[in-house]
């Protein structure tokens, strides 16, 4: 899981957020507003924004994915895992108590299942 969470405002340009997630080497940002998850915005959100047309004057709501499905600190990677892959997603929020902790990625589950080996014994 990440901690160092990337965050945006639904009324952010579309634009401004693509760039910062380029800046952070990050495939989310999450939109929260008073300390509530409001959305995600994703790489693959970005791409259906500009396959769509111009982007010029487009907004992070305008493209974010509302309400994400999240998943708590408490429960296993291997339900993380599940709810990623049946929901079509690589990016899952995740809370403890109520409260946005940190973001876990496909990566993530992937250097766990692999036990962060390196293929070229770097």
């Amino acid at each position: 899981m990440t901690r160092g969470l990337l965050s945006v405002e639904a009324g952010a340009a579309l634009v401004e957020a693509a760039q910062r997630m380029t800046e952070r080497h990050v495939g989310a940002a999450l939109v929260v507003e008073g300390g509530v998850l409001r959305g995600i915005l994703t790489e693959r959100d970005v791409l259906r924004a500009v396959a769509a047309g111009p982007v010029e004057g487009a907004t992070v709501a305008d493209w974010m994915t509302r309400n994400p499905e999240t998943v708590d600190a408490s429960e296993s990677t291997g339900h993380a895992a599940s709810l990623m892959i049946h929901g079509g997603f690589r990016h899952l929020p995740v809370t403890d108590e109520g409260r946005l902790a940190g973001i876990i990625s496909i990566r993530d589950l992937i250097r766990l299942s692999l036990d962060d080996e390196s293929p070229r014994g770097v």
